[in-house]
């Protein structure tokens, strides 16, 4: 009678067991981070669409660990690092979510999906009403981004990498998501995990954050209406600006083209009374995007990928961009709340 072996049957163990201690600690503690963020994301704590399914992700991919042919670890969800087009071909067969991530992730398709779910939410009134304050806001919110780049250089990061970890500062995952694709192929996995997490724990920070960078005197203003509505402009007028600004967008900046059209087709299928088409774009395309992101970025988050010295250098990097870039927007609001 043919003995089993409990080591073949029960490989996710074995192989956690018989792994380097750094990589079975840092397994363990993935895990039991993911399941954290799935009870802070049921909670509401941080933002469930995005944290319960990769919290679940991330503990999955760290806890079904197999040993491959040829002996080497691995598992059956997707491999990020394959480029051989051979053995790509061989992957999405075997690989189930591999198909998701080559055709959608990796190309920044999911990116410009969500771009245009956001475009369908958006309404650009406010920037045709006070365009210069919409400007001076916005960049505040990108200062982290400027501050960063020479910090990340003077860390040993190249140009490229240093400008997709400091896009973190702008609170924008899929601009994080599509500027490291392009920028930094070899490490856009991790700077793209640690994006979304500082992004999700913002999410549920920021009330904390607001009391500790604004006085209490100053949080108990009572904000009056302003005495003048803003002037309401037209669905055309809205249509054109977007036309107008995709274009020049385009021009300036071509590497991020897909992003601007993305966006823009967005506004104007919203201005031009598209309900339905509207409807669907902000709803299941916008949700299951989102929901496919976050299930990838959990995916992605596997032990032997995230255990590179790098991945401290962007985890600092990417707090001090946030940090910089909320600090000068709360600077802006007390200072006009004093006036």
């Amino acid at each position: 009678m043919e003995k089993f072996d409990l080591n073949n049957i029960f490989q996710g163990i074995s192989t956690l067991l018989q792994s380097d201690p750094s990589i079975m600690y840092a397994r363990i503690g993935l895990i039991l981070l993911g399941i954290l963020l799935v009870y802070l994301g049921r909670r509401g704590i941080l933002e469930p669409l995005v944290m319960i399914p990769m919290g679940l992700g991330m503990a999955a991919v760290n806890a079904g660990v197999l040993i491959m042919p040829g002996g080497v670890q691995g598992n059956l969800f997707l491999d990020p690092m394959v480029t051989d087009t051979d053995q790509l071909m061989n992957i999405l067969q075997i690989d189930f979510l591999q198909p998701v991530y080559t055709f959608m992730f990796s190309n920044g398709l999911i990116a410009c999906l969500i771009f245009m779910g956001i475009g369908t939410m958006l309404d650009i009134n406010f920037l045709l009403a006070k365009p210069l304050q919409s400007m001076f806001l916005a960049l505040c919110a990108e200062l982290g981004t400027f501050a960063v780049v020479p910090i990340a250089f003077a860390m040993g990061l190249s140009p490229n990498d240093s400008a997709s970890i400091a896009m973190v500062g702008g609170a924008d995952g899929p601009m994080v998501l599509f500027a490291s694709l392009n920028l930094s192929k070899s490490i856009f996995v991790p700077i793209t995990v640690v994006a979304y997490l500082y992004l999700g724990l913002t999410y549920g920070g920021y009330p904390y954050l607001v009391r500790a960078m604004v006085p209490k005197r100053l949080r108990a203003i009572k904000m009056q209406p302003p005495k003048k509505a803003p002037k309401q402009y037209s669905a055309a007028t809205k249509i054109s600006l977007a036309v107008v600004m995709c274009v020049i967008l385009c021009l300036l900046f071509p590497v991020a083209a897909p992003l601007f059209f993305s966006l823009f087709i967005g506004i104007v299928i919203k201005e031009s009374g598209l309900k339905h088409v509207c409807d669907f774009i902000s709803g299941p395309m916008l949700y299951g995007s989102t929901f496919f992101l976050g299930i990838l970025l959990g995916i992605l988050c596997d032990a032997h990928t995230l255990l590179d010295p790098t991945v401290l250098k962007l985890l600092v990097l990417g707090i001090l961009a946030l940090l910089i870039a909320a600090g000068a927007v709360m600077e802006r609001r007390k200072n006009k709340e004093k006036k």
